[in-house]
């Protein structure tokens, strides 16, 4: 225990000793001379001390004496003289010592500056160090979860590449079903044939059994079977021939409806809202109509006898409203918005029932899903969802790849639908299962869509300023609508058929709004009331009213009475 104490004794002896031995080192010299300079004052103030006495004493003999000898007195000036000259030279070694003693001290003050400067410097040192360790740190962990990524992508390449198999193998079955159902079908025909070719033997003997007894029967029966081998004719050249339908074709598939008017004259001109107006909606059921604005608002609006009539306004979006859509009973309307949301209210007393939350962009569309408890909303980040009202809950999401402007329901159980996106295509989906079931690709982005009652036809406005309408039982474009004056005014441009779907509305960017005749392919009317672009829409049910909305918050009822 003694050795020890010892030991670290010595050893804080030593580090004393080190440290001053280093410290005074650089001033060596300087403490050297100045000790050299103060013996060498000390010596000549004894040695001045010595002389002084010396003179004193000598003055004292010479006051004795009497005047003295010359010798003594040339002796006592050469002494005053030395001793003159050593004052002066201890004045230098006092400058000298003032000079270096200065010195001394800004020595000693940088030496305390450059000591700072180090601790600084230390102080740096250990931060930088500490920083080196967390960077450190944070690289490993950033390392660990790339090489996780790396693991799962791994994973998930070998997924898709099992899938890609299982759909190879799918798809090869499809194909064998389809030339197993083409065989079939070819039986098919021939058995038919067969019957066919049997039947017209039979009714040959009959006719010439009958023709002994009846000579008018013969007649008779060649009439029919002249019309029975007509149709015939038409119905195989129809089955090869589905390139293009005829205007009267179209004209029979659109089904009975209310035969709508083309409307020449204003209504009711009224603001709508604060600003522009994006969406407007008849209710199916009376002469209400909804619209949806940039003020975030949605209103009912009552029209009857050239008057207009505000039936109440619908809040609590957060964002402008895009679209608008009621339900089959005309109790519930749906508006979306750019708030990323879509918001269910009644339309009885005008409350905010449900809100739907999930897109990650605005809500561009939204419609009812063949009932009034399912909704289908098309948005910018890319998805289409479909929500279960009773529940309020998202029950699946689609993905598109592409911003989705528009949608339309094919059918009344909701099971098909069509999406128009910013990609220029349109897309069917079946809600049976997750992908697109077909795609179909135009010359711009389609901006909206809108079917006929029967669900044949779908018209979809274009942004190469064109409407084109498809067949939808054969899946392609039979008939493309424009003029010289019609522009496309925004990206969400609403078309709509008439009732009948005799015509189709549209607006464009001058404030115009063009009326098409669907089986003419021309244009049956021009309406020129707004001042902006119209940006949306809308035939009553009854084909009788037309209203149109713009970008200036204007909102125009059209009749023809």
């Amino acid at each position: 225990m003694a050795t020890a104490e010892f030991n670290w004794r010595e050893d804080i002896l030593t580090k004393l000793q080190e440290r001053n031995r280093f410290q005074t080192n650089c001033f060596q010299d300087l403490i050297a001379q100045h000790n050299k300079i103060f013996d060498n004052a000390n010596a000549l103030k004894y040695e001045n001390l010595q002389l002084s006495i010396q003179n004193e004493n000598l003055r004292s003999q010479g006051d004795r004496v009497g005047g003295g000898d010359s010798r003594l007195h040339d002796k006592i000036q050469g002494l005053e003289q030395k001793l003159l000259t050593q004052q002066e030279e201890l004045t230098e070694l006092h400058r000298r010592k003032g000079e270096n003693s200065q010195q001394i001290i800004d020595l000693n003050a940088k030496l305390q500056e450059k000591e700072k400067l180090l601790v600084t410097k230390d102080i740096s040192l250990a931060e930088n160090a500490a920083k080196m360790a967390s960077l450190q740190a944070e690289i490993a962990l950033f390392t660990r979860n790339n090489n996780e990524l790396k693991v799962l992508n791994e994973a998930l390449r070998d997924e898709h590449q099992a899938l890609h198999l299982a759909y190879t193998a799918l798809e090869d079955k499809i194909r064998k079903a389809q030339d197993e159902n083409r065989q079939l079908l070819d039986r098919l025909m021939k058995y038919k044939t067969k019957d066919a070719d049997k039947m017209n033997e039979e009714n040959e003997n009959f006719l010439n059994e009958g023709t002994k007894h009846f000579p008018s029967v013969r007649s008779t029966f060649g009439l029919f079977r002249k019309r029975f081998a007509k149709m015939q004719k038409e119905i195989e050249e129809a089955c090869k021939d589905t390139r293009g339908v005829s205007p009267e074709d179209l004209q029979e598939g659109f089904g009975p409806a209310s035969q709508s008017t083309i409307p020449t004259k204003v209504g009711v001109k009224f603001d709508a809202h604060d600003g522009e107006v994006n969406a407007v909606k008849w209710s199916p059921v009376d002469r209400l109509v909804a619209t949806g604005g940039a003020d975030r608002k949605v209103k009912l609006w009552e029209i009857s006898k050239g008057t207009c009539e505000s039936k109440g306004i619908l809040v609590g979006s957060n964002a402008g409203v895009m679209a608008v859509d009621f339900d089959s009973s005309g109790t519930l309307i749906l508006g979306a918005s750019n708030d990323y949301a879509s918001r269910v209210w009644t339309v009885a007393d005008q409350r905010l029932r449900h809100t739907l939350t999930g897109h990650s962009g605005k809500v561009m569309a939204a419609k009812f899903l063949g009932e009034a408890s399912k909704v289908v909303t098309g948005s910018h980040d890319r998805t289409l969802k479909i929500w279960d009202l009773r529940s309020r809950a998202c029950i699946e999401t689609k993905f598109a790849g592409s911003s989705c402007n528009d949608l339309v329901i094919v059918d009344s159980s909701g099971s098909t639908i069509v999406s128009g996106h910013f990609d220029k295509s349109i897309r069917f989906w079946d809600t049976r299962s997750e992908s697109s079931a077909n795609n179909i690709l135009f010359n711009g982005k389609v901006t909206s869509l809108d079917l006929t009652r029967d669900a044949n036809y779908l018209v979809c406005c274009v942004r190469d300023d064109t409407l084109k309408l498809l067949d939808l039982r054969m899946n392609q474009v039979v008939k493309s609508f424009s003029c010289d004056g019609f522009k496309v005014g925004c990206d969400w441009a609403r078309v709509t058929f008439s009732p009948d779907g005799q015509y189709l509305a549209v607006g464009s960017a001058d404030g115009s709004v063009y009326i098409w005749g669907v089986n003419s392919s021309k244009v049956e009317g021009i309406l020129k009331e707004h001042s902006s672009a119209v940006t949306a829409t809308g035939w009553h049910p009854y084909g009788t009213m037309l209203a149109t909305v713009d970008r200036s918050k204007k909102a125009v009822i059209w009749s023809d009475i």
